[in-house]
């Protein structure tokens, strides 16, 4: 894309993890792998068409972004969503993310319902959107 960083999407593991209740609390690890990977097409296409999901992110190219932590937090990426463990809490980690991002300005979406942890990225001018943005 011409050196231009594509529009970022980081995704709260734990939260968006924790906002179906499937089971997950028996296979922490295992319900995150399958959330990397229903992110996959996320990608290439774009997020789905939702009051809360920007016009931008929901055209292709993105780069996807989950952050894990915990049990979790040996999940490795996969083409197209990369991963980053968070060495203390994933809400810190995806605060420190979103304000460190190049170049400044650049679009990002964080996915969570965490209303502080919304809060604290909306601060750092992303845009917030909830978990169903990415899960069904």
């Amino acid at each position: 894309m011409n050196g231009i960083p594509l529009p970022l999407v980081v995704v709260d593991a734990a939260n968006v993890v924790g906002s179906v209740p499937d089971g997950w609390w028996r296979d922490r690890r295992g319900a995150t792998e399958r959330l990397r990977d229903a992110l996959v097409p996320f990608a290439a296409a774009g997020l789905p068409e939702r009051p809360d999901v920007p016009e931008w992110a929901r055209r292709p190219p993105l780069e996807l972004l989950l952050v894990v932590e915990g049990a979790a937090r040996d999940v490795a990426p996969v083409p197209g969503v990369g991963v980053e463990a968070a060495p203390g809490t994933g809400d810190d980690r995806i605060v420190e993310l979103v304000a460190a991002r190049r170049p400044p300005g650049r679009p990002c979406l964080v996915v969570t319902a965490d209303r502080g942890l919304r809060e604290r990225v909306t601060a750092h001018d992303a845009t917030v959107a909830g978990p169903r943005a990415v899960r069904p």
